[in-house]
């Protein structure tokens, strides 16, 4: 749990950027390829950026990018220096200019039990050829993960932050913050908590904090490491599988998935599309804003779900909240196969496939 603390004035100091950040969607992006999290709406992405990164002899370039962002609770953060501009210029411009002591120390944290890896150890050591590299291997990838979808990008966070000034107009800064609970934020008495891998304190003492959309952030929030650097809070949107529908680079086709298709056969689309949102622990209100469904709709797909074991449901405070059981992410993530296991396979709830399939046919 990561808590933040308002003084007196913070709150009036409060901001949401503009628009997402270049470097913070290049280091976002990065961690998704190194896991199957949101699988439902990221895998045809995943499958789509690794063909464009090995037809583009970026694989080796894409795996020394890894190295210094890598799939944990902390990477450095002198890669993600932005506030939420979306310009490449600004962003490589502030992570260029980070001076070697701070690329050796924030470098040293993520190896500080085993050797470094030759790329990170060189560009810890510092240099203007190494950040000149680091610079080119950025926008290289870039183009192929993150430049083609810059049209659902923007839309999705355009929508939100729509949904953010229309609220911060109506009700302040308060109001603004009561629009991200309770999916993603719980404000109250002058404190703002959210979910974190570990738990964390940090105070304002004056400075503004600044609110980052991210369309590839899931989950949970993130912030800086370092509780001295400018407070950002970086945080996922509420996306609905078959976002990333779209033509790829060049007029490829769209992006498809047959785990997808097959789950939608399953369940039915807006029944799979309300699954992959509760990753994380939603209201039916926000099920319904999520998807464009009415709170009545949003309701039934959610309890049929419940009856299905896919989904749970859990009061807190005023509010009931819905989130994907584990059978609900065995079935996402494909590791209990709808298809695939045999009628004595044994899946991760204990029970035979076979029976649970039948069972979660039944209550569907």
């Amino acid at each position: 749990m990561l808590r933040i603390g308002f003084g007196t004035d913070d709150l009036n100091r409060l901001r949401v950027a503009a628009g997402s950040d270049f470097m913070w969607e290049v280091v976002l992006s990065l961690q998704l390829l190194q896991n199957r999290h949101a699988a439902l709406i990221f895998d045809p992405w995943r499958r789509q950026v690794r063909e464009g990164l090995a037809r583009a002899g970026l694989i080796r370039t894409t795996r020394a990018l890894m190295e210094v962002s890598p799939l944990a609770s902390y990477f450095p953060d002198f890669l993600t220096p932005g506030l939420g501009s979306p310009d490449p210029d600004t962003g490589l411009d502030a992570v260029l200019s980070t001076p070697r002591r701070r690329l050796r120390y924030e470098l040293g944290r993520l190896y500080p039990d085993r050797p470094m890896p030759s790329g990170a150890r060189r560009l810890a050591e510092g240099g203007s050829e190494v950040l000149h590299r680091l610079g080119t291997a950025v926008r290289a990838y870039h183009a192929v993960a993150v430049a083609p979808y810059r049209t659902v990008i923007d839309r999705a966070v355009g929508a939100d932050l729509a949904k953010r000034a229309d609220l911060a107009l109506a009700a302040g800064a308060e109001g603004l913050l009561d629009s991200y609970q309770p999916e993603l934020l719980s404000w109250r008495d002058g404190r703002l908590e959210c979910g974190y891998p570990f738990d964390r304190g940090l105070e304002l003492n004056g400075r503004p904090l600044t609110l980052i959309p991210s369309f590839f952030c899931i989950r949970q929030p993130v912030a800086l490491a370092a509780s001295e650097l400018s407070p950002v809070l970086v945080y996922p949107l509420p996306l609905a599988p078959g976002c990333l529908t779209v033509a790829g680079p060049g007029g490829a086709p769209g992006l498809g998935s047959g785990s997808v298709e097959r789950l939608q056969r399953l369940l039915g689309p807006t029944r799979a599309r309300v699954l992959e949102l509760l990753g994380r622990p939603m209201s039916t209100s926000g099920i319904a804003a999520a998807l464009h469904l009415s709170p009545a709709n949003a309701s039934r797909h959610a309890a049929v779900l419940r009856e299905a074991g896919l989904v749970g449901s859990f009061r807190d405070g005023h509010w009931v909240l819905h989130r994907r059981t584990g059978l609900g992410d065995a079935l996402l993530n494909g590791t209990w196969g709808c298809d695939e296991l045999g009628d004595g396979a044994v899946g991760h709830a204990g029970a035979p496939a076979s029976g649970r399939r039948a069972a979660v046919r039944r209550a569907l």
